[in-house]
């Protein structure tokens, strides 16, 4: 069966935490939590001033998934967003569906007038980063910094 590339929508919603959370166990930074992922991403499926939610699908199978969140640039003037969380199931890996997932979000973003997308990438992970720059990414000189908010 042929892979297509598609807004997610509301029924996709577990597939995608499970997506989440393989991606987070690779990640340093962040830790799994399937309450958080699954109120995240209901509340950008909730609002889409926020952002959208983009699936590669094989049948009715989410085999991997990335989001926009929106955002202002005030440097470009306009529209930017953050491009975040792609992940393609680990055995569906290695068949240029996360490149032509990513692909099918720039030109998403593109028709929504985004003028500028912005990426965080783990240092260590080379592989991702060389397929970001052969879509078209560069290096910033910018350093990311994070500040975690504890609710009171």
């Amino acid at each position: 069966m042929a892979i297509k590339f598609e807004p997610a929508v509301a029924k996709d919603l577990p597939q995608m935490v499970e997506l989440l959370g393989h991606l987070f166990e690779q990640e340093a930074e962040f830790t799994p939590d399937a309450s958080k992922q699954d109120a995240a991403l209901k509340m950008i499926f909730a609002d889409p001033k926020l952002g959208r939610l983009f699936v590669a699908r094989d049948g009715s199978k989410v085999v991997a998934m990335a989001s926009l969140l929106f955002t202002v640039s005030t440097a470009e003037g306009g529209r930017a967003a953050l491009f975040e969380d792609l992940v393609v199931r680990s055995d569906y890996r290695k068949q240029g569906i996360g490149a032509r997932l990513l692909e099918y979000v720039i030109e998403q973003a593109r028709a929504e007038g985004v003028l500028r997308l912005t990426l965080l990438t783990d240092m260590q992970n080379e592989q991702a980063q060389a397929l970001y720059r052969r879509l078209g990414f560069v290096g910033s000189p910018m350093k990311p910094m994070r500040l975690k908010i504890k609710r009171r």
